[in-house]
């Protein structure tokens, strides 16, 4: 059985940090671009960040760009999501998904994509 357990989530002041982790079980991790998304409370869900099989394609949306890294070891199974200088505004559950990719640069910006979802982590940041 398929499982991606995310953590690292929490309680945040605004213009701090928190790094989230997703430990995947999908074998071979390397065949799998992954992705970070959020939801915040009456929101659609959305991309945050996608990374490529190999990590060396990158996508962010625009509001984390420069803030957000996302990075993937794939000898661990594991992608994480640096979230530096944290605002009010990404408070929500960060899920994490991954969707087996043929080819080893694209990432994927659709939740379509994703074949795998984590169960999600709360990311509350105060004012």
């Amino acid at each position: 059985q398929v499982q991606l357990v995310e953590s690292g989530g929490g309680l945040a002041q605004a213009g701090g940090s928190l790094r989230l982790s997703c430990a995947a079980s999908v074998r071979p991790f390397s065949s799998y671009a992954m992705g970070w998304f959020r939801q915040a409370p009456g929101q659609e869900r959305e991309i945050v960040a996608a990374i490529s099989r190999a990590g060396g394609n990158m996508y962010y949306r625009d509001s984390v760009k420069g803030r957000f890294t996302a990075s993937r070891d794939n000898t661990k199974n594991t992608v994480y999501l640096q979230m530096n200088s944290l605002k009010p505004e990404d408070t929500a559950v960060y899920y994490c998904a991954a969707h087996k990719a043929v080819y080893a640069l694209d990432s994927y910006l659709s939740q379509n994509d994703y074949e795998y979802w984590g169960q999600g982590t709360q990311v509350t940041v105060s004012s």
